[in-house]
């Protein structure tokens, strides 16, 4: 599908690189693109010259769609399409996302997100046509379609209806991650913006890429972890068992945020953040390699996302060192010490300061606590050893004639449950002898 990109900024140079790669990742081929730097015109986005350039632009290359960088209301849709040669799609940057969404969506959770997203970007729509009818008494003014009077309601029913199954999924996974972590996983979530390399970075921290499917604990788990230059390659979310010992570390990889997001659009995700949100440890991955005032703005961003709902540690994570100088990566770090103090520089491509960072992790994750249990001997007291072997590291178990003793350290949540299962037995052998 060729395609057409337009841009309209209010001063400076159009910056039309992200609009391009959107446009990449939702399948077109970018024929040509038309740019201007003055106010937004109410009727066409464009200047009215600017937008004949732009329709003469499609013609010559035969493009059947024009991708606009900015947000299009209907009037403007219409009034474009009108001028436009016969058949050209009109869409805006936050229809294209949607597409790529839609593209993307695989699991039952992604796509529910996908079609709130998609309703609430319609709904205002639907009530400027309801707006319109009833002020003009004409039911197809200015070719927005036929006024239906029913399709707002339906709308909004579907939004409430999407909006409760998605709470119900969430309940589930949280159910699922306190199961996690009575097991005494770490929740480790990688955030930051599409394209930053989250999804190399997780191929590298992984410690098992072959995850058994139908394992009950790790239901979301997938045996590879795609890992491509595009925007958007994940869009729910995957999760890896990391390689830090003796700790039990799961990775959890999550949609990317994208600069210039309506509040609609992030809130239509929010149960995917919701990953981010409950872990114990945040990596916040960026690309060192990109201009660092771009860097200072994604990290403000992702903080004031993050910081909203997050109580976990971040810890800033400069990617793609591959692509920069010594020199260059020293500057960037000194001009983002403020907001990132500390980061750790890797390259998850060449597997560079890779060990550095998991040492890192394991050193920001809650501290172990050490613990010695008197078991008496019963009938259930291997099964607990046996499952405190599996969920924490054991320094020693000493058998006696009438007790066990065990020594181990492990997370607080995995000792807590261990004191009670040996609460359980003493009360058992007391009530047996």
């Amino acid at each position: 599908m060729s395609a057409i990109v337009a841009k309209r900024v209010d001063s400076g140079t159009a910056d039309t690189t992200e609009i391009r790669d959107l446009a990449a990742a939702a399948g077109y081929t970018i024929s040509g693109e038309v740019t201007q730097s003055r106010r937004a015109d109410p009727a066409l986005q464009f200047g009215e010259g600017k937008a004949e350039e732009l329709a003469a632009r499609v013609d010559e290359t035969d493009a059947k769609t024009v991708v606009f960088d900015n947000r299009l209301g209907p009037y403007q849709m219409y009034n474009l399409g009108q001028l436009l040669p016969d058949g050209t799609e009109v869409i805006d940057r936050f229809t294209l996302i949607l597409e790529i969404f839609g593209q993307r969506a695989q699991t039952r959770k992604a796509q529910l997100q996908v079609e709130l997203a998609e309703l609430r970007y319609e709904l205002p729509r639907a009530e400027a046509k309801s707006s319109l009818a009833k002020r003009d008494e004409h039911p197809g003014f200015m070719g927005l379609g036929e006024y239906d009077e029913s399709r707002e309601r339906d709308i909004k029913a579907q939004i409430s209806r999407i909006t409760d199954e998605l709470e119900q999924i969430e309940r589930t996974e949280e159910h699922r991650r306190e199961r996690r972590r009575d097991s005494g996983f770490d929740l480790v979530a990688l955030a930051g913006y599409t394209n930053a390399g989250k999804s190399t970075l997780l191929r590298q921290l992984a410690a098992d890429l072959e995850i058994d499917e139908n394992e009950d604990l790790h239901p979301d788990l997938e045996s590879t972890a795609e890992s491509q230059d595009r925007l958007f390659t994940t869009l729910g979310t995957t999760t890896r068992r990391a390689a830090i010992q003796p700790r039990d570390v799961l990775v959890t990889d999550t949609v990317g945020f994208i600069s210039d997001l309506p509040h609609w659009l992030v809130e239509s995700f929010k149960s995917t953040l919701d990953s981010v949100y409950r872990a114990d440890l945040v990596l916040l991955v960026v690309d060192v390699s990109e201009p660092v005032d771009e860097i200072h703005e994604k990290v403000v961003t992702c903080h004031d996302t993050l910081y909203e709902r997050n109580e976990a540690p971040i810890v800033t994570v400069l990617n793609k060192i591959d692509r920069v100088d010594d020199e260059e990566l020293t500057e960037k770090r000194e001009a983002l010490s403020g907001l990132a103090p500390g980061p750790v520089s890797v390259s998850a491509r060449t597997g560079t300061n890779v060990e550095e960072l998991l040492e890192r992790i394991d050193d920001e994750l809650p501290d172990w606590l050490e613990e010695r249990l008197v078991l008496p001997m019963t009938d259930d007291t291997m099964s607990l050893v046996s499952w405190i072997h599996d969920n924490a590291n054991v320094n020693d178990v000493t058998y006696g004639d009438e007790d066990v003793h065990v020594s181990f350290e492990a997370r607080p949540a995995v000792v807590s449950r261990a004191r009670s299962r040996a609460g359980e037995l003493e009360r058992t052998s007391v009530e047996s002898a």
